[in-house]
């Protein structure tokens, strides 16, 4: 059975795998794709602030988020999970109007 480990990557050490650290491995994809996501909503409900927009908030998690991604399982091709793209989407919905 293909396992999934989600690894973490500290976009304000952009590129030094020193500060990666591995937030667990999952027996699912399924499972895999809710801890990536669920870090990111923690990071950006954290450092979300009132009247910010999602532009603002966006480009906050690009110099300092958490930038989860998924290692293993039977995948092929490009990532399976891009944190940016999801942390764009939300920061989006975070902020109403912006």
């Amino acid at each position: 059975m293909p396992r999934y480990t989600v690894m973490v990557d500290d976009n304000f050490h952009y590129m030094d795998k020193e500060e990666r650290w591995e937030l667990g491995t999952f027996a699912t994809l399924d499972e895999a794709l809710v801890a990536c996501r669920t870090l990111v909503d923690e990071w950006l409900a954290y450092n979300h602030k009132p009247g910010m927009t999602g532009a603002e908030l966006y480009s906050l998690y690009c110099s300092f988020g958490d930038d989860p991604f998924i290692l293993g399982g039977e995948v092929g091709g490009g990532p399976i999970f891009s944190a940016w793209d999801y942390a764009k989407e939300r920061a989006e919905a975070l902020c109403p109007g912006s």
